[in-house]
């Protein structure tokens, strides 16, 4: 099975806060990116709503009952907003990301053990509700077993690190750092996924070096591609990095 596409809509609606036209539409970017075969749609609302906002949580749960074999993920921190969005539109999958309230964009992953008392009963709780539940993780093999302790279904790695390195040359050493994480997370039984900053220059290496991953999630790369190519000739020039 090829590695899902998740397309992260976070920076149509942000262009859309710069004014009062409604344009453009967040339900309909992420309509033209399922029609082009992207596997899912990703949304990460934060508690100032500056991008997200709930209303377009509610569109997008709405719209993608229309295709039942596509995902609906939705990322955030479980100790602000999130919860509450995933007890009322219970998204197939929901991603644990640790940001603080202001944070710029996600630069970290949780760290063990020290965030596991408050992550345990939130991660039973989102799967009470009917999600798979990701960990967004920094690529550490050591803490794979942590995560997996806590009850989680995946992590999804941070890859803002092997972005940064690729075409150095320390790119063979990060990227062989990210194949021993997700060796030793399939080695305790969670899956995999990856995410942020993620391209169509480096997608293609990553993929084929780390082994079995299962998702991708893109946003910031796929929409600054989107305003040159267009949304259908974009998911498929991600989907055609994503091929075996």
């Amino acid at each position: 099975m090829n590695t899902h596409l998740s397309v992260n809509l976070n920076k149509v609606a942000l262009v859309r806060n710069t004014r009062h036209l409604g344009i453009p539409s967040v339900t309909r970017a992420a309509s033209l990116c399922l029609q082009a075969g992207a596997q899912g749609i990703t949304v990460h609302p934060r508690p100032d709503q500056r991008h997200i906002r709930d209303s377009d949580v509610h569109d997008l749960a709405a719209l993608l009952k229309d295709w039942p074999d596509r995902e609906f993920n939705i990322e955030g921190n479980p100790l602000h907003n999130l919860m509450g969005l995933v007890e009322k539109y219970r998204p197939q999958q929901v991603t644990f990301v640790p940001d603080g309230q202001g944070q710029f964009t996600s630069d970290h992953g949780w760290r063990f053990p020290e965030d596991a008392q408050a992550l345990r009963p939130l991660i039973a709780q989102a799967q009470a509700w009917g999600a798979r539940v990701s960990l967004f993780m920094d690529a550490e093999p050591e803490s794979m077993v942590f995560t997996k302790e806590v009850g989680a279904n995946r992590v999804e790695l941070y890859t803002e690190p092997y972005a940064a390195a690729y075409g150095q040359p320390s790119q063979a050493q990060v990227l062989a750092q990210f194949k021993a994480t997700a060796l030793a997370a399939q080695a305790v039984g969670l899956k995999v996924n990856a995410g942020h900053d993620l391209n169509l220059l480096n997608l293609r290496d990553f993929v084929q070096t780390v082994p079995d991953v299962k998702e991708v999630s893109i946003g910031h790369a796929l929409m600054a591609d989107a305003l040159e190519m267009g949304y259908s000739a974009t998911v498929q020039a991600y989907l055609n990095c994503l091929k075996p």
